[in-house]
């Protein structure tokens, strides 16, 4: 059996193959980013999934992409945790980006971007990947992510910048109480994914004039430090990979139009076409 993994912050999609190439389960995990959550929660997140635990010592391959992964040392961080669980499995940690790229199922020369829980950004030059810029995680960095919006709303809410009629509305669906909101930031675990639940009633209210500013200005950064870092920005189509991509599909044309750069497609969940290049490997 062969287990194939798309992780970000928040949720890993899992693909599970037999021997023939056959998908034999598909299921969900919360997210297991390296970077950000502990080894004991790390474990506690696969061996609590029935299913991942009864196959245990079935699986003799694992193909995980992960957000977090872009260093050595996150990536043998995880792969550790998956050989106590995984003990006859052979293990290949990918970093996010590589899921990007094989979702698009393409040879073309491109920029890759990652928007969901957090953001990120690679070329790829037909065969390889190239970053310029490594990510030092969600309070620097994820520029246009869901973390990313959710602090830029909150910060609006704490220093009444945002409209009366979105704050009342706000309200009305998060407890927004300083000692909950620092609590979630400063106590609890994945602030980020916090952040990122928070942000998705901006997607949701994306239609006012409020969130369109905020959701164009992220937009804005994000091409200005991370796609125009690539000379070849300008040349090549620009692909997403995400629920923010996803989501923002409208906003994306028009903040690249505005840059002269050429949208390529968007993709929101890799794992399939993931599940599929490594299933053909098989038959």
């Amino acid at each position: 059996m062969i287990l194939v993994a798309d992780s970000g912050s928040t949720k890993t999609n899992w693909i599970a193959i037999n021997d023939k190439g056959e998908t034999q389960f598909k299921i969900d995990t919360q997210g297991l980013n390296p970077a950000v959550f502990s080894k004991e929660t790390l474990y506690d997140r696969i061996v609590s999934k029935k299913e991942l635990n009864e196959v245990r010592n079935e699986v003799k391959e694992i193909y995980f992409y992960g957000a977090g992964c872009g260093t050595q040392t996150a990536a043998n961080y995880l792969k550790d945790i998956f050989k106590e669980i995984f003990v006859n499995a052979k293990i290949d940690i990918y970093e996010d980006t590589i899921a990007a790229v094989k979702s698009l199922q393409t040879t073309t020369p491109g920029i890759v971007c990652i928007l969901g829980t957090g953001s990120n950004c690679s070329y790829f030059d037909g065969k390889k990947t190239h970053q310029k810029i490594v990510s030092l995680g969600y309070i620097l960095m994820d520029s246009a992510s869901g973390n990313y919006y959710g602090k830029q709303i909150i910060k609006d809410y704490a220093y009444r910048k945002m409209p009366a009629d979105i704050a009342k509305k706000f309200e009305s669906q998060y407890d927004l109480s300083p000692d909950v909101i620092k609590e979630n930031l400063y106590k609890k675990g994945n602030p980020n994914t916090y952040l990122a639940s928070i942000g998705r009633f901006l997607i949701e209210n994306k239609h006012s004039d409020y969130a369109q500013k905020i959701i164009k200005d992220g937009l804005r950064f994000f091409v200005e430090n991370q796609i125009l870092q690539f000379e070849e920005s300008k040349n090549v189509p620009i692909y997403f990979v995400g629920s923010i991509a996803h989501f923002l599909h409208d906003e994306i044309v028009e903040v690249l139009e505005e840059f002269n750069l050429k949208l390529g497609k968007i993709v929101r969940h890799p794992i399939v076409t993931l599940a599929q290049h490594h299933a053909s490997q098989l038959t």
